[in-house]
């Protein structure tokens, strides 16, 4: 298991188009991928757990990968979420 924490720096947070891209990105990976945040596990891989979290701009998650591709699911997780998903 890998896990890293990053900071939202999109304006608008998780919403609907950049939690749609993410999870899609997400979903590639056979490893288990949460975000952590608020004390629960969001499925990184489902839209509506994503949408659910309400995770705003400047929140700071931590993205939990455990499986056989983890560390490039994580990789890519942080850098969609460092580079503020696509905005």
């Amino acid at each position: 298991m890998v896990s890293k924490q990053v900071t939202l720096v999109n304006a608008q947070g998780f919403h609907m188009r950049p939690a749609s891209m993410f999870a899609a990105a997400m979903a590639k990976y056979q490893s288990n991928i949460f975000i952590r945040f608020n004390g629960a596990d969001h499925n990184a891989k489902s839209l509506l757990n994503i949408i659910a979290a309400c995770i705003k701009c400047g929140s700071t998650v931590e993205i939990v990968c455990d499986g056989p591709d983890e560390n490039e699911a994580l990789a890519e997780a942080v850098q969609l979420i460092e580079s503020g998903l696509g905005e």
